[in-house]
């Protein structure tokens, strides 16, 4: 079983929010790519324009694009004492 401690967090770029955790036992963030999607395109709707881009790249051969469902970011605040 990870044991490892997700931490919730919000990174600001160019005034816009991506939601993200940082993992403390991998020492790792994952952001959401929706929201990095919103941000580099500019888009409207950035989740119908992720999965149109994945389809696109499965088409072409693509390996960048796991066969994985959708997976909801949950992100819950702590607060600091």
């Amino acid at each position: 079983m990870n044991k490892n401690k997700l931490e919730a967090v919000t990174k600001l770029f160019e005034g816009s929010e991506i939601r993200s955790a940082w993992d403390s036992g991998k020492e790792d963030y994952y952001f959401s790519v929706v929201d990095v999607v919103k941000v580099l395109t500019e888009s409207e709707n950035p989740r119908h324009y992720w999965v149109v881009l994945k389809s696109r790249l499965k088409k072409e051969g693509s390996e960048l694009v796991t066969t994985c469902d959708q997976l909801k970011l949950v992100l819950r605040y702590f607060r600091t004492a």
